[in-house]
C-alpha cells in the first residue's frame, strides 16, 4: 500500500524548497500525508487489515514527530505546511 513513483515525484516537486530538495521536513510530511490518505482509503474497504492499520498508525506518528520538530524550529514553515496540506483547523 504505497504511493506510485509518479505520485511521489509529483508531491516532492510541489513541496520542495530548492531544486534538489527531497528530504526537507516539508517534503517528508507531504509524502507521508499522501501515503496516509491512500492507506486510509484502502482501510475503508478492508476493515480487517490490521497490519495495514498498524502501518497507518506508524505513518501518522512519524508525520506527527516531523510536525513537532518543524513547529519547534521554524514556526513559519510549520504554519505554511499545515495550511497547504489542510491538516489542522
Amino acid at each position: 500500500m504505497s504511493i506510485t513513483k509518479e505520485k511521489k515525484i509529483q508531491v516532492i516537486q510541489e513541496y520542495r524548497r530548492a531544486e534538489n530538495d527531497t528530504g526537507s521536513p516539508e517534503v517528508q510530511i507531504a509524502v507521508y500525508s499522501s501515503r496516509i490518505a491512500e492507506l486510509t482509503e484502502h482501510l475503508k474497504g478492508h476493515v480487517k487489515d490490521h497490519a495495514g492499520r498498524r502501518g497507518l498508525l506508524m505513518l501518522v506518528s512519524r508525520r506527527r514527530r516531523l510536525l513537532k520538530y518543524l513547529e519547534a524550529t521554524e514556526r513559519s514553515r510549520y504554519t505554511e505546511i499545515i495550511s497547504r496540506l489542510g491538516l489542522r483547523k
